[in-house]
């Protein structure tokens, strides 16, 4: 964050001093987290669920904190913020902070304030703020961006899915005088969400990667989708650049809804930034030519899935409107590094049995994305494949309709066996059944643990294994589960290494 003092950060977010001297500036970061704060910081009181950042005012400036942003006063020097306009604003706090009485609508209004002053202020140097959005695919093209900007200058970019009212800002106000681009993660979970995180770090570029139906029990259609994430490209400039995916005739129609000049990527022939002649390896990892208007280069990725290709190629419109050329991209594309926990997080055991813990979410674009790669890598080598699979949150209607039709194409990619967590799931056991698994292909268990419980007894050597659902379905206690070293019986070790299914 640039250097600020107190004063000017009242008279920014419309509060007021509370035993803070004026003239003391904010030097360090800004943090609602005690344990991650430095010297010259700003402490921020959310209040939550369990506890209220308020009652660790005095602790924060223990730490190094300058002063703490509050709802109310509090032990220690702080800016205190007046209650936001009754609205959904103060909705969206309690979704995201669990506090009933409008004090984390107060400081996440105060913080957004905060983050929009310092990006404007930098933007009128060299910062360039880039929004990415879609039903899927948001954090690992985030990360892409990120690893194609950074040789360009200073970067930078959200951990993980850190992508809302509170998550954006914070990350906003990790730019400083020397950042030369902000790369942003937008998310929505209704009408109007993608807008208002726009307004608090203004983009120069956004990039649309897709419509799929993600939050359509929130928003009713997949057309409701495409209207909200639209409002990226509405909020860019004229002098702008909006990056869209000509595949997705969604997305392809947004170009009507910005004042911004269009880059087309895809693997559509009329896109300017496309991909030609996709192959796969053995363990799904896709090469292709990349075109462009400025060259071509050969590019092959280390990440797995061939919907990779698609995030790369708008992480490479977005890095060759920023001044990278064809070859480096190509380059940086090849060396990419997984930056993000539980997405294609691909492990291989000591007896050669392959974890794809991609258990951070899922929607039904993500599912097929997944097991396409899961299927992809075990057709040509003939290892077994697994997919452990949970519900797909947030479908509303369409919930037992697009479970049941992940159960049929699991079947249709001939993937081997199909473990099925939880009743809510229930339609893609009842699926695959239908499709025509009718022996023990497709097991239908309770929780984790008897998840666990069949895979451990049932595991080979060589086996891939696919770990998917909803972020609150927990499945990555499946894979973690599967990863830790355990002893095995003598008798046990014997019927593995003889082929038994137990």
């Amino acid at each position: 964050m640039i250097v600020l003092s107190l004063a000017e950060i009242a008279d920014v977010v419309g509060g007021r001093l509370h035993r803070a001297d004026p003239g003391a500036q904010v030097t360090g970061s800004v943090e609602f987290d005690t344990r991650k704060l430095t010297p010259g910081g700003l402490f921020v009181a959310l209040p939550g669920e369990k506890v209220d950042g308020h009652d660790f005012a005095a602790q924060a400036v223990e730490a190094g904190a300058v002063a703490v942003l509050a709802a109310r006063e509090v032990d220690a020097p702080a800016i205190v913020v007046p209650p936001p306009a009754p609205g959904e604003a103060h909705e969206r706090s309690v979704a995201l902070t669990g506090d009933k009485d409008g004090s984390g609508a107060a400081v996440l209004a105060a913080l957004a304030k905060l983050a929009r002053f310092v990006v404007q202020r930098l933007a009128e140097g060299n910062l360039t703020v880039v929004g990415v959005t879609g039903s899927s695919g948001k954090t690992s093209t985030k990360d892409v961006i990120a690893q194609l900007l950074e040789p360009l200058g200073p970067t930078v970019a959200p951990p993980g899915s850190f992508n809302n009212e509170l998550g954006h800002p914070w990350t906003a106000l990790r730019a400083d005088a020397q950042t030369r681009h902000l790369v942003l993660e937008l998310s929505a979970r209704g009408p109007g969400h993608i807008a208002h995180l726009a307004e608090i770090a203004p983009p120069k570029i956004g990039v649309v990667l897709n419509v799929g139906t993600a939050h359509v029990g929130e928003f009713g259609s997949r057309e409701g989708i495409a209207k909200t994430k639209g409002e990226l490209v509405e909020a860019l400039p004229e002098d702008g650049v909006a990056v869209l995916n000509l595949d997705d005739p969604l997305v392809a129609a947004m170009a009507s809804r910005t004042k911004a000049r269009v880059v087309y990527v895809g693997e559509t022939p009329s896109a300017q930034i496309r991909a030609e002649n996709i192959t796969l390896d053995d363990e799904a990892r896709a090469s292709f030519r990349l075109i462009t208007p400025a060259g071509e280069a050969d590019v092959k990725l280390p990440l797995h899935g061939e919907h990779h290709v698609g995030n790369a190629l708008s992480a490479a419109a977005v890095a060759l409107e920023l001044g990278a050329t064809p070859d480096e991209i190509a380059t940086r594309l090849s060396g990419l590094e997984r930056r993000s926990a539980r997405r294609m997080e691909v492990v291989t055991r000591p007896d050669g049995v392959t974890i794809l813990n991609d258990s951070f979410n899922a929607n039904p674009e993500s599912m097929r994305a997944g097991l396409k790669a899961l299927a992809a890598m075990t057709r040509e080598s003939g290892r077994r494949s697994w997919a452990v699979l949970g519900v797909m949150g947030e479908l509303g209607a369409d919930a037992v309709t697009a479970h049941d039709e992940i159960g049929r194409l699991v079947v249709r990619l001939n993937i081997a066996k199909l473990v099925v967590i939880g009743p809510e799931a229930a339609a893609m056991h009842q699926g695959a059944f239908q499709e025509g698994s009718w022996g023990e292909e497709s097991t239908l268990v309770p929780d984790v643990e008897a998840a666990i419980a069949v895979l451990h007894d049932q595991l080979r050597p060589g086996d891939v294994v696919l770990v998917k659902a909803s972020k609150a379905a927990g499945l990555w206690r499946v894979a973690e589960a599967l990863l830790e070293p355990r002893e095995t019986s003598p008798e046990s070790s014997t019927e593995r290494s003889n082929g038994g299914d137990a």
